[in-house]
């Protein structure tokens, strides 16, 4: 898992730099003395100009090296502005039609028909709402959670039919959109809690629908790989990531496009935490363009039970 990172390396390069500088200054001024006094062959000599030189380089490698944390701070802090924009997006949204919902309920009559669908709404705002909720509470779990050794057996089957039948109810589409299948003799079972398995599927399902509305159609299919291992490829007919994007996808906070252009919701958390929790599980995650094209197909590895 990404660990929060601590300011005592930042902190202890800076103040490596400045030693390094300031007893470059000191050498300087040696070393004009020393060849002042006319003693450039001495060994005094050749000594500071060592010692000014290995410093010299330590300066330059701190500096690439301090280069390199501010890259990684500017884009972090973009990513971060990015997971506001989209939160606070995803706050307001269904917050301003529940309030418009019941404002109406509560000042005129409404017929049955009309308050049903008003009731169908507030739902899925309320749906929508505790889905927010829980990304933010999973990837708050999965930074702080360390991983744990342990034998803990999941059964891919009933978890995974679980999490497909969850999403179809919550976009309100067809089960029959979202196919299962099993290449191996059985439904195989991975090493892994449960719970985690669950939140991976979850996060890779409702993306592969999400990202391929309104015509969703979605193919899951589990096989036994090698070595011991489980796969889970959720494919989708989307329209696609970029090859470009595809080695950010996995980072805190990324989301492709712009906040204020984005029709489909979402913090840039569901990635992270399939990454992570994959991570933890001594698996491993891919992601491929679908062929036939357009769609991209998502492929999860884990230890096989």
């Amino acid at each position: 898992m990404e660990p929060r990172r601590s300011l005592g390396w930042p902190i202890l390069l800076g103040v490596v730099l400045i030693g390094s500088i300031i007893a470059l200054g000191v050498g300087w001024v040696l070393l004009s003395i020393a060849a002042a006094l006319g003693s450039k062959n001495s060994a005094f000599y050749y000594a500071l100009l060592g010692v000014g030189v290995a410093l010299l380089a330590l300066v330059l490698v701190g500096v690439i090296v301090y280069l390199a944390l501010t890259v990684k701070a500017i884009a972090l802090s973009q990513r971060q502005s990015n997971f506001i924009d989209s939160v606070t997006h995803e706050l307001k949204s269904p917050l301003a039609s529940l309030k418009l919902s019941l404002q109406t309920l509560a000042r005129r009559p409404v017929p049955a028909e009309q308050q049903a669908g008003f009731h169908r709404i507030m739902l899925q705002d309320i749906e929508r709402l505790d889905t927010l909720i829980d990304h933010l509470l999973d990837a708050a779990k999965t930074l702080q959670r360390k991983p744990r050794a342990g034998r803990e057996v999941a059964a891919v089957e009933p978890v995974l039919r679980q999490v497909c039948a969850a999403v179809a109810q919550r976009h309100g589409i067809e089960p029959e959109r979202i196919g299962l299948s099993c290449a191996a003799p059985a439904w195989p079972s991975v090493l892994a809690r449960e719970t985690d398995l669950e939140i991976v599927l979850r996060n890779l399902v409702d993306n592969a629908v999400k990202y391929s509305l309104p015509d969703p159609r979605v193919d899951i299919e589990v096989a036994a790989g090698p070595r011991g291992r489980v796969t889970i490829a959720v494919a989708d007919n989307g329209a696609g990531i970029p090859v470009s994007q595809r080695p950010h996808i996995f980072r805190r906070f990324v989301r492709l496009g712009s906040e204020l252009e984005r029709s489909t919701p979402g913090t840039g958390l569901g990635l992270f935490l399939v990454k992570s929790l994959v991570r933890a599980m001594r698996g491993k995650v891919s992601v491929r363009g679908r062929l036939p094209p357009p769609g991209t197909v998502f492929e999860v590895e884990l230890p096989a039970a």
